[in-house]
């Protein structure tokens, strides 16, 4: 667990965040180029919007960070005064929940942990 969850190891974890509002292009480098969460400046980090949903106020952006500080993504998308309605984490490393249900789960086939291991 501490090869995938501590930042030394550089291990991406991906994002799926509904806010509210429409991000906007400034505001999606700002979250690119590292912010300021409260005292921790954050790394670069590789952000693309999803949709923009001007009727509902609301837009789906992904995130990709490797450090995981404490609530990290809510503090950031807080940053550029947007409030996190959603939040998921779909994907660490190569490893992606796409394929599964909700509440489903499986087991890491050998080469995934192989790929974790040897930093992916």
């Amino acid at each position: 667990m501490y090869k995938v969850t501590h930042p030394k190891h550089e291990i991406n974890k991906t994002y799926n965040v509904t806010v509210v509002g429409k991000v906007s292009n400034e505001e999606v480098e700002q979250l690119k180029n590292g912010i300021d969460i409260g005292g921790f400046i954050t790394n670069k980090a590789n952000v693309r919007i999803l949709k923009i949903d001007e009727e509902k106020n609301v837009s789906r952006i992904q995130i990709t960070i490797h450090e995981g500080k404490n609530r990290q993504i809510r503090r950031m998308c807080e940053a550029i005064g947007k409030k996190v309605l959603s939040l998921h984490r779909s994907k660490i490393g190569n490893i992606s929940v796409k394929d599964l249900k909700l509440g489903e789960w499986r087991n890491l086939s050998k080469k995934e942990v192989e790929n974790i291991l040897n930093g992916c």
